[in-house]
């Protein structure tokens, strides 16, 4: 745990994903760490409430 209460760890990314973080991040002045922090918030959130998983929402069934 870090001087915060929050655990740390590493976490591979692809460049392209990466980049694509780093300018959402930028956009709602977050660090990438804060961005996706709020990114996996925002999923466990419409997890719990029996939203769409990310990912699925918009598709259509079958592919």
């Amino acid at each position: 745990m870090t001087a915060d209460g929050k655990k740390a760890f590493l976490l591979r990314v692809d460049p392209r994903l990466w980049n694509e973080l780093q300018g959402w991040a930028a956009q709602e002045l977050r660090s990438v760490n804060a961005q996706i922090e709020y990114i996996l918030k925002e999923a466990v959130a419409r997890r719990r409430s029996g939203g769409p998983p990310p990912g699925k929402a918009g598709k259509p069934a079958g592919r």
